[in-house]
């Protein structure tokens, strides 16, 4: 096991229901952005991230860095590395809490020159673009296994861009692992590969807890109706594994999801609008309670502009929404959730005073006070 790198610890945040374990301009990042949040089989709180060096470009020198937390995110231990590439960039952390206590850590590294632009453009080389690569922990995320590329299992030829998820993956009831995924495919004649129309949605799959892996679904076309992009996945009660994508085309509304009665090697049909949650293009998460059954989706909740980051709940599997909590009226972005114990949900999200990406915050949320109006049938209850 490898030794994190070592990096000045931040002082204690004073007990409160929200705590800011990443501001930007500190301990050695001009910028954090792509949170990730898992809760381990002891209770404790892993909150990634991407710690951008030199600025918040999304390319260039970037670490994954992590922060833990042993009191239900009240206050949060010191900054380490839990992935890097060098000068390079290591992001889009994927972790994933496996039944036997470990935790995977499934993110892409690219060199610090590869832009989206120019690897969309296809002007980037494979061993110069994403690249795919899965370390893990087994002491709680203190320290880190060597990483292992998995490229070659899990990525097609010809494709451009690549990204994990970005937010945690999932470990099914029967054992597999779903990381979902999603990539860009290259343009027809008279196209830059820059259009929306060529982004796509897979996912990641491995039945041995993360030894090996293999590509899922594909939903890929260049219709420029629906095409996937940053997607995640929660199981249902019934066993389905249901999806939530962002789109960047022009169907109705900037969400689509889709549901998958085998594991997420297939999906019963291609990704569908997903109308009922008002949205910006941006990154969402999705969280399933089994205690009350309720399906969580997190994210900005205005049509055009990221800012208002609302907890919305499903009560019939993700078929309609409705808002449950909002965290504030500020400006807001990417998020994650994850169950924190009986009683709380952990929101990690990006947010800040005049912009979103000035800190990236974590709210603890009373269950309770998502699913009030539950009565634990699958039915609403009062007016």
């Amino acid at each position: 096991m490898t030794t994190p790198t070592p990096t000045p610890a931040a002082s204690p945040t004073p007990t409160s229901e929200v705590t800011v374990p990443f501001r930007a301009g500190r301990e050695g990042y001009a910028s954090y952005r792509i949170p990730a949040l898992v809760t381990t089989a002891s209770g404790t709180l892993l909150a990634f991230c991407e710690g951008r060096v030199e600025s918040s470009k999304d390319w260039g020198h970037i670490d994954i860095v992590l922060k833990r937390s042993t009191d239900g995110g009240r206050t949060w231990g010191p900054l380490q590395v839990a992935a890097d590439n060098g000068a390079g960039l290591a992001g889009n952390p994927a972790p994933v809490v496996l039944d036997t206590g470990r935790i995977l850590l499934v993110h892409v590294r690219s060199s610090a020159a590869a832009s989206e632009d120019l690897i969309l453009r296809g002007q980037v080389s494979e061993a110069d673009g994403r690249r795919i690569w899965v370390r893990h922990s087994d002491d709680d995320g203190r320290t880190w296994s060597p990483a292992r590329d998995i490229t070659k299992q899990v990525k097609k030829p010809g494709w451009r861009w690549y990204a994990t998820t970005p937010g945690h993956g999932i470990q099914l009831t029967g054992g597999r692992v779903v990381v979902p995924g999603n990539h860009t495919l290259p343009p027809a004649p008279g196209g830059t590969g820059t259009e929306p129309q060529y982004n796509s949605g897979h996912c990641l799959l491995s039945d041995d807890r993360g030894e090996s892996w293999y590509l899922g679904y594909l939903d890929q076309n260049t219709n420029g109706y629906i095409n996937v992009n940053e997607t995640m996945a929660a199981e249902l009660p019934d066993g389905r594994v249901y999806f939530n994508a962002r789109n960047d085309s022009r169907s109705p509304g900037t969400r689509a999801d889709a549901h998958s009665t085998d594991g997420g090697r297939t999906l019963v049909l291609p990704f569908r609008p997903q109308a009922g949650l008002i949205a910006p293009v941006c990154q969402g998460s999705v969280l399933q309670l089994r205690d009350p059954d309720v399906l969580l989706y997190a994210g900005p909740a205005l049509h055009d502009f990221r800012a208002l980051l609302t907890i919305r709940a499903s009560y019939d599997h993700g078929t309609t929404w409705e808002p449950v909590f909002t965290a504030d009226g500020l400006p807001a972005a990417y998020s994650d959730l994850a169950r924190v114990d009986a009683r709380t949900l952990g929101l990690l999200y990006e947010t800040g005073d005049f912009g979103a990406y000035e800190r990236i915050a974590f709210r603890r949320v009373s269950v309770t006070r998502l699913t009030s109006g539950y009565d634990g049938g699958g039915r609403r209850v009062g007016p």
